[in-house]
């Protein structure tokens, strides 16, 4: 079959979504589909159709850049005219995602990613007249997770598929004593500014420590820390699996946490707020504290770095259970979605 994956958010840019576009269209194409994917931006997929530049507009805590000029939705339809089954990811954000749901003449799977804020539910309520007929012409629901289902769940049914790493390709190493990492956005709800706030007492009470920020292009002079920005796949697993502990301190605003779905692939101990999203991911594999807690994330972090065969215990552990985000299952899973949405099964 032909599947067109359809993505809201510039391809060119880094980001969870887009992140798990590109690897579904690998894996997707190395079982034997063809794969076309369309989205804002560009990117070096082969065959890779840009429905144009984008605008950065605040949504979820974050810029979110999407595309708002009126060729995009001629740009996606094109792109969808020889596809067997479109899987559209936030079918909701415009206009690439919502043209797709609203006009698409194709077999459709919808996949939700975001924890979406309280105002943001209202908006669905309020428009769900016509959210629910957009709805219908979906085949088949995904959501990653039972967070970014719920504003939906209520009224359709929806298959949870959490996103999915290579994981084999996140081999463990020999951890560097006392390091520590941290990955993820400039935003501020990634939470950077409450592990840095914490930085300091950490570096006091073990003063080997050393921080790697990953990702943040952001920079601040402190003793120990050391940003490398944003880096390819294969350093960001090397940064991963060398460091003893992962301090995951994200404020709000997550359905899943891929990337401590990474840190346990790694081998990492897991130091996180205690998001929802986070606690169903690591489960008992991580050290949980209140989100915003700088106090008792250094406290955290100083624990596993004074034990080392404790940091050693909960890496392993961390790695064996996060087996199950590996390609053969989230891959199967929606290859069956295809499938369904072109059977016409599992209709909504």
């Amino acid at each position: 079959m032909r599947v067109g994956l359809v993505c809201p958010y510039d391809m060119g840019i880094p980001g969870g979504v887009q992140d798990q576009v590109l690897r579904l269209s690998r894996w997707v194409g190395e079982a034997g589909h063809d794969v076309v994917v369309i989205g804002p931006g560009e990117c070096d997929v082969p065959g890779f159709v840009s429905a144009g530049p984008t605008t950065v507009v605040p949504a979820n805590g974050a810029a979110t850049p999407v595309a708002l000029s009126r060729y995009a939705s001629s740009r996606l339809l094109a792109g969808l005219a020889d596809v067997d089954v479109a899987h559209v990811h936030e079918p909701l954000m415009p206009q690439v995602s919502l043209t797709a749901l609203r006009k698409a003449t194709v077999p459709m799977v919808g996949t939700f990613h975001a924890d979406v804020s309280v105002a943001a539910e209202w908006v669905y309520r309020l428009g769900r007249p016509a959210t629910s007929r957009w709805f219908r012409r979906l085949k088949v629901i995904t959501a990653v997770s039972p967070i970014a289902a719920r504003v939906i769940a209520a009224t359709k049914r929806v298959r949870i598929i959490p996103n999915g790493i290579d994981h084999d390709a996140y081999a463990p190493v020999a951890k560097v004593p006392g390091s520590v990492a941290f990955l993820g956005r400039n935003d501020r709800r990634k939470g950077l500014p409450v592990l840095l706030e914490a930085w300091t007492a950490i570096k006091t009470a073990y003063p080997a420590a050393t921080l790697t920020v990953i990702g943040s292009t952001d920079t601040v002079d402190m003793a120990g820390v050391r940003f490398v920005g944003r880096v390819s796949e294969e350093e960001k697993r090397r940064h991963l699996a060398e460091s003893s502990v992962f301090v995951a301190p994200n404020i709000s605003g997550e359905s899943f946490g891929i990337v401590v779905v990474e840190a346990m692939a790694a081998g990492c101990a897991l130091v996180a707020s205690g998001l929802p999203a986070f606690v169903r991911v690591a489960g008992d594999t991580a050290r949980f504290v209140a989100a915003g807690d700088a106090d008792g994330l250094g406290k955290e972090v100083v624990a596993l770095l004074g034990n080392e065969a404790m940091a050693r215990s909960l890496g392993e552990r961390a790695r064996a259970a996060s087996a199950r985000f590996g390609r053969e299952a989230v891959a199967a899973a929606y290859l069956g979605a295809y499938e369904d949405a072109l059977a016409k099964e599992g209709t909504i």
